[in-house]
């Protein structure tokens, strides 16, 4: 009976790497509000100079939502031991995650030239703060990603634990909205 009881309660428990994975989103959202609350009060000085954003933006939108679709069924894949198709699916969702980085720099360097830069102005300084930093946060997404591609081309697979790729999985889907929130909040701001 206590054995059963103990099967129990270790399953309601939360495991060590999501609940840091919570704690660690957690955090990032105070960090990104703060930044953006911050860049709400900054924009009423003078001298501000504010921009729209460039339509590239729209792109990498775009290719986030898309990568976080594929993560998803990359999920879905592992959990029904649908190897091939899980390997697929992560590789896609990392090249996903690099293109929208790749588009990200050309928007700031769009952005740049059009006027907006670190020295010149509080928003240049803001952007690269807010969208380098989502960008960081991306690319730890990416690496993680990566992790989980090379450990499937191993091919020693004894055990299917799922926490890893489930972790991934939470973390990418939260750099997306994170995306989303940043893209809606300056194009409303603006």
């Amino acid at each position: 009976m206590n054995a059963v009881m103990a099967s129990t309660n270790q399953r309601k428990k939360i495991h060590p790497y999501k609940f840091i994975l919570w704690v660690a989103i957690g955090s990032i959202i105070m960090m990104f509000a703060g930044f953006t609350s911050a860049y709400i009060v900054k924009r009423e000085q003078p001298g501000w100079i504010s921009f729209s954003m460039p339509v590239i933006f729209w792109y990498s939108t775009g290719v986030i939502l898309l990568s976080s679709i594929l993560m998803q069924l990359a999920v879905s894949s592992f959990k029904s031991r649908d190897m091939g198709r899980y390997r697929n699916l992560v590789g896609l969702t990392t090249c996903l995650g690099i293109v929208f980085i790749i588009l990200q720099t050309i928007g700031y360097w769009q952005l740049n030239r059009a006027g907006i830069k670190v020295e010149g102005s509080g928003a240049g300084v803001f952007f690269i703060i807010i969208f380098g930093l989502h960008a960081l946060h991306v690319l730890g997404g990416v690496i993680a990603l990566l992790v989980l591609f090379f450990r499937s081309l191993s091919g020693r697979r004894r055990s299917y634990n799922v926490v890893p790729v489930e972790v991934a999985g939470t973390y990418w889907h939260f750099v997306d909205l994170l995306w989303i929130y940043l893209f809606v909040f300056f194009i409303l701001i603006q």
